[in-house]
């Protein structure tokens, strides 16, 4: 079953068709840009044993109907967004303070405090009027790129993920919504 969380986000996501659900979920593009069955959503590279949490991540084309732990994401009463399988966070890749547009988004450690990396600023997101997913205290945006390229496969594709401000990127490919994992919504 799915719960909302209790957070300005659940609230806002619900009125807008993005429950939040606890369980298995992929955190998908709106639009299906050049993916009309499947659509993008944020994806750990690699698969299996060949993960690569030292890769940026991407938008993948979504994978279905059986669940894929790299794109398996929670939205949590802290604002972060969690990855269960690996135990890490959204990470914006900014420096000390600051987020800059163009910055990767990687998994890390959620919380985690090093020299120049300051977790909580960095893995607090927000969902704003628009349906866009805004990092807390900036004017940047969770978006994809405008280009898309196989992977491994000719049947997968991918695209870059990063941080641009939210009112210069187009609505379909910084609009989010989250669905059941193996699910896509047509």
């Amino acid at each position: 079953m799915f719960r909302m969380l209790l957070t300005g986000l659940a609230i806002m996501a619900s009125t807008q068709g993005l429950s939040q659900p606890l369980s298995q979920q992929y955190l998908q593009l709106k639009d299906k840009l050049d993916r009309p069955y499947d659509g993008y959503c944020l994806d750990v590279v690699g698969s299996g044993n060949y993960i690569q949490m030292d890769m940026p991540l991407t938008a993948h084309n979504c994978k279905g109907p059986q669940v894929y732990a790299d794109e398996v994401v929670q939205y949590r009463s802290d604002k972060s967004l969690y990855f269960p399988k690996y135990n890490a966070c959204v990470t914006v890749m900014g420096l000390n303070d600051k987020a800059l547009a163009g910055n990767a988004l990687m998994l890390k450690d959620c919380g985690v405090e090093q020299p120049f990396l300051n977790a909580k600023r960095f893995q607090t997101f927000k969902l704003n009027t628009k349906g866009q997913i805004q990092l807390a205290n900036s004017h940047l945006c969770i978006a994809a790129g405008t280009e898309s390229h196989t992977t491994y496969s000719s049947e997968h594709r991918w695209r870059s993920l990063f941080m641009t401000p939210c009112n210069e990127v187009e609505l379909k490919r910084s609009v989010w919504q989250f669905v059941p994992a193996g699910y896509h919504k047509s």
